[in-house]
């Protein structure tokens, strides 16, 4: 049995269902659990403005929970390796336990941290936590990474043992020695100026705040959600990706427990849709741990000539939701007011960017990542690509979606463009998506003003259509 281990906490933030936790905690004496602020380490895709909210909330949480079991975390910042030989060092530690992490930096750093430690005489210990199945271990027949979702899901669904989740540990000996430790709040992840009221308003980050959710769709949403999810206007949707995201919950407590849920539904369709979910994100990991360049280049090669006009102007407006396309204004500020937004609206804001505006899909991925509280590198890349057409799976170069029909299918009432355009509540149903067509006396009745309460929209969607045709059909193959 080991004296002293040490529990390395990364995306991991949680206490059931860790690997590594448990694992520590079954063969030591006295537990330590670590956490390393280490943003140098991650290369170009440093957490953005709103996961290091998100990730500051969360380490309090994981603190506190830990404290229950008569525990504490460490927390450090720096280089990776000089901190835990620091601790390994005080302590006398000799052995660290970690969950994997899949981007290709993290893969990289955490190699090299392995080869250091094992060389000064440290035991080392690695987990899967945050996947159904490993990114390196599913192939084609032929040897191959996957690059078509049905054949990768059809294999997943084949070959993963999803076994039954484990419980937290009922306590953790700490050892009785000063360990240094930074406060929280020397990490800076908040902002100096508070504009995250609406996200804390919305979001309880932690693994208590994760079953919360989860427990809330079980029973709520889950029972329409085959065509739930595609209804911004409606509470359809999980809402489960920044936990899993940051590891306070795991996908196998979430397929188990939808699972189980699916037991008592009628339409069963319900949960295979929803399972079916976890299978890109698992494809998205997939992806990108097989094919690392993509968090920088198009998967389909071809795209990397082509013509994209990045219009400076366009992307701002596109930002800050001034398109004049009132679906897509709606997301943009759903995504600046909560640090989320619904995956129907991701679809349709990402393929206006990169289809009518024609912006490089990178762009939109950067402005993503430093915006979304469950930004992750791998479903970031996947989704901008798919969109633009230029990934694995790709939408077909001529998918082009429609903002105003988009619009009028999927938020029929304009609920969820009222709810995030309070300027064009007042109009009726009939032109809420598309508010320039819309008779002048109805705009004055509404008290809507074209290009000052609300922009006059950015671009003609039927002409652009037509040059993103002529652009794609440039490249495709």
């Amino acid at each position: 049995m080991s004296s002293v281990s040490i529990v390395w906490f990364r995306l991991d933030l949680r206490l059931s269902d860790n690997p590594a936790l448990t694992a520590a905690a079954l063969v030591s004496r006295h537990v330590i659990p670590v956490y390393i602020h280490a943003p140098k380490e991650d290369g170009s895709w440093s957490p953005g403005a709103a996961s290091c909210w998100w990730l500051h909330q969360s380490l309090s949480s994981l603190d506190q929970e830990l404290r229950k079991l008569g525990s504490r975390l460490i927390i450090c910042k720096g280089d990776s390796i000089a901190s835990l030989l620091s601790i390994i060092k005080t302590t006398g530690a000799d052995s660290v336990f970690y969950n994997r992490l899949y981007a290709p930096y993290a893969w990289a750093r955490d190699i090299k941290v392995e080869a250091v430690l094992r060389s000064r005489g440290v035991s080392v210990e690695s987990f899967n936590s945050s996947l159904l199945h490993e990114p390196h271990v599913l192939r084609t027949q032929s040897g191959n990474p996957f690059r078509v979702f049905t054949q990768f899901w059809n294999n997943l669904i084949a070959t993963s043992e999803r076994s039954h989740p484990f419980g937290a540990p009922q306590r953790l000996a700490f050892p009785e020695i000063e360990i240094a430790s930074l406060p929280l709040e020397a990490l800076e992840l908040e902002p100096r100026f508070n504009w995250t009221s609406g996200m804390s308003s919305i979001w309880k980050p932690g693994e208590t705040g994760a079953f919360l959710r989860l427990v809330n769709f079980t029973s709520k949403g889950l029972c329409d959600y085959a065509t739930g999810r595609d209804r911004p206007d409606q509470d359809g949707v999980s809402m489960m990706s920044p936990h899993l995201h940051f590891g306070e919950i795991g996908p196998r407590q979430i397929w188990h427990a939808i699972s189980a849920a699916g037991k008592h539904l009628q339409a069963k369709i319900n949960v295979a849709t929803y399972l079916k979910e976890l299978g890109w994100r698992e494809f998205a990991h997939h992806v990108l741990f097989n094919f690392p360049e993509t968090s920088e280049l198009p998967l389909r090669r071809q795209f990397q000539d082509f013509p994209w006009c990045d219009n400076d102007h366009a992307f701002e407006r596109w930002k800050y939701g001034q398109t004049g396309f009132p679906i897509v204004d709606a997301g943009m500020r759903q995504l600046w007011k909560i640090g989320w937004m619904h995956n129907r609206v991701r679809m349709i804001v990402a393929s206006f960017l990169t289809k009518d505006l024609l912006v490089s899909w990178k762009h939109g991925a950067q402005w993503f990542w430093d915006t979304l509280v469950d930004a992750d590198l791998a479903s970031n890349t996947f989704g901008w690509q798919w969109t633009a057409g230029c990934g694995a799976d790709a939408a077909p170069y001529f998918r082009i979606f429609n903002p105003v029909l988009q619009g009028e299918k999927f938020d029929p009432k304009g609920a969820y463009v009222r709810q995030w355009l309070p300027e064009l509540s007042r109009l009726p149903d009939g032109w809420i998506h598309r508010p320039w067509l819309a008779p002048q006396h109805e705009l004055e009745s509404a008290g809507v003003k074209l290009g000052s309460t609300y922009p006059q929209n950015i671009i003609d969607h039927a002409w652009a259509r037509n040059r993103a045709l002529a652009a794609f059909a440039e490249v495709k193959g």
